[in-house]
């Protein structure tokens, strides 16, 4: 392999490969990133099998061909070099990377035992999803996922075509975020569970105005296409909850207040909750929202909200965890939110009164001897 490409191209292709490489010592070719050389491209890709990566960069090739680098050192040193032309050549399993005053030899691997990563998408098979739309969707909703791997389906996010439309969907058990965006061109019914990370990737890939995706039902496999990124996951397997047993059909009180000055409420009452099971507590109290935490270590805090409340009980009171609250609140793009409640053990319904796509739901914290 001989080729020229610059170096403002390869380092954030070898960035983003080596997110994927794995560190699984019985299998030392996946900490490796394959560089192949095509024609006028160079293909940079990575794998931990589960998902892949592979970004397509245009260059100038004199000879075509293929090796496998280790990801942390390929990064690093492309990462270093200056922002101007760096020349790749191949010999047997040696990585020559030189550039003016530079000149460096990694030793690499034999490419065949490398896995086959998709480089391409399916255009005529392929789902169009508008990428600005499907991004902000997906900050909705991700942080809502959960981090416990003894239950991987809820590790990931729920993806469920409709008629015209796509619902993400991610619950932890504690709380639950569901947000809809307009697609054409799906299977209605069609539901797939993605893994968090390549979703992470895609939030960061800044290529684009439309994300081409193709679901390989048969291989339990999705590709997307990002630009030049192709971007590959297996489906996470399992039965996902059916959460739509859960959402409230109606509610006793409805509140809605400024988004800002209860994000602001939350954070103040944050100082003491850290020490006190990252518990805050609500209270409604005639045309206001009173928000405070208390700790046996640090003391007491409270804020009051103005609010316009319907249908509220004398002194109604709710815990949750400011962090799920927290979270939610940053999530919101609207000035104002509505908070729904019908019991203080049932889930509270919180939306952003500008997006009717997007809804939320938190269950409160039991609070012993309450």
């Amino acid at each position: 392999m001989k080729a020229g490409i610059l170096q403002e191209n390869l380092v954030k292709a070898v960035t983003a490969a080596a997110r994927f490489a794995s560190v699984r010592a019985q299998l030392p070719i996946l900490s490796n990133i394959l560089i192949s050389a095509q024609k006028t491209k160079v293909f940079v890709s990575s794998t931990n099998l589960e998902i892949s990566i592979s970004t397509q960069i245009g260059a100038k090739v004199s000879e075509d061909g293929e090796i496998c680098v280790p990801s942390r050192v390929i990064a690093e040193l492309i990462g270093n070099l200056p922002r101007e032309t760096i020349n790749l050549e191949s010999e047997k399993e040696q990585l020559k990377i030189s550039a003016s005053g530079f000149s460096s030899n990694v030793l690499g691997m034999n490419s065949t035992d490398f896995p086959k990563v998709p480089n391409s998408v399916n255009s005529e098979k392929a789902i169009v999803l508008p990428k600005e739309d499907f991004v902000k969707a997906l900050s909705q909703v991700i942080f809502s996922a959960s981090i416990d791997e003894t239950r991987p389906v809820l590790t990931g996010v729920l993806f469920i075509w409709g008629k015209g439309d796509l619902t993400l969907v991610a619950t932890d058990g504690f709380r639950l975020s569901q947000k809809k965006i307009k697609i054409q061109g799906a299977k209605e019914g069609t539901r797939i569970i993605l893994p968090k990370l390549i979703l992470s990737e895609i939030q960061r890939t800044d290529e684009g105005d439309e994300i081409l995706i193709n679901v390989r039902e048969k291989e339990k496999q999705a590709v997307f296409g990002i630009g030049n990124v192709i971007l590959s996951s297996r489906l996470l397997e399992g039965e996902y909850p059916d959460f739509e047993k859960i959402l409230p059909k109606s509610s006793s009180i409805k509140v809605l207040l400024d988004k800002e000055e209860l994000l602001r409420a939350v954070k103040l009452a944050s100082i003491f909750a850290r020490d006190a099971a990252n518990i805050v507590k609500i209270k409604l109290e005639g045309n206001s929202v009173k928000v405070f935490a208390e700790s046996s270590a640090s003391g007491s805090q409270e804020t009051r909200v103005e609010a316009k409340i319907e249908g509220a009980g004398k002194d109604f009171e709710i815990a949750f965890n400011y962090r799920f609250l927290e979270e939610f609140l940053h999530s919101v793009t609207g000035e104002e939110i509505k908070m729904e409640f019908s019991t203080a053990d049932k889930a509270g319904v919180f939306t952003d009164t500008s997006d009717s796509s997007y809804l939320h739901l938190i269950m409160p914290v039991k609070i012993q001897g309450s």
